[in-house]
């Protein structure tokens, strides 16, 4: 399969700015390219689409790529379809899920990146990206018509991922306890991003890319642990 993703744990990690950490990732995907399509529906924060995309485009601005809000389009499809690169914001994850569906973009977005153009997530739009939300961490404020993703990539993801602290006197359910919960009831296999970790998806390879790696749960075997720069192609063949 022709794809070229950049999957994000988040648009920001402690002690940096806006996509600080992941500027030469973003540069390196975006080789070649002038502008960006950028789809703010996740709202971090509630903000509008507007103080969002100039969030964005400012950022972008400074690596000298251009950036446009997919709101500044009188026909979304048609601006997902004209894209040189696509890049979806975080926030959160059923609101802009539930946008992608009453827009009528979600077959628009699959089909450009089966033709190679770059997608950039973060967050939310890394979750998006896989083939359900179910392991998203956000509050379910907004009900899209399903929990069916993007589906660019065959498995499914848990941005933010935090660790067990066996010191913490929180008595709610951890990260691998919810996954452990997913997997009772679904069998996909699920990529959990510690903040800085991101996934580089080229084609049929895969690789952890960024600082504090990955965790894989498979259901009923124990989680493994990836780190920059280990192979992850194993998650993109057929289940």
């Amino acid at each position: 399969m022709t794809r070229d993703l950049l999957l994000i744990s988040s648009s920001k990690t402690h002690g940096t700015g806006y996509l600080d950490h992941c500027e030469g990732q973003i540069r390196d995907i975006l080789s070649g390219r002038m502008n960006a399509l950028f789809i703010p529906y996740a709202r971090p924060g509630g903000i509008n689409f507007e103080e969002y995309t100039n969030v964005a485009r400012q950022r972008f601005h400074k690596m000298e790529f251009g950036l446009n809000g997919i709101h500044e389009f009188n026909s979304p499809r048609k601006a997902v379809e004209n894209a040189e690169a696509i890049f979806v914001g975080g926030g959160n994850t059923f609101v802009l899920l539930k946008s992608i569906y009453e827009m009528g973009i979600m077959p628009s977005i699959r089909d450009k990146v089966k033709t190679g153009i770059p997608y950039i997530g973060t967050s939310a739009g890394s979750n998006v990206a896989g083939k359900t939300i179910m392991t998203t961490n956000d509050m379910p404020i907004a009900s899209p018509s399903s929990f069916d993703a993007l589906g660019l990539v065959p498995f499914v993801i848990n941005p933010h991922y935090l660790d067990s602290d066996p010191n913490s006197t929180h008595m709610g359910e951890t990260r691998e306890t919810r996954i452990k919960e997913y997997h009772a009831f679904n069998d996909d296999k699920v990529v959990a991003l510690r903040e800085g970790a991101m996934l580089r998806v080229a084609g049929d390879k895969m690789i952890v890319v960024g600082n504090n790696g990955a965790r894989v749960f498979i259901k009923g075997q124990d989680p493994k642990e990836y780190n920059t720069p280990e192979s992850l192609d194993f998650l993109l063949r057929p289940n």
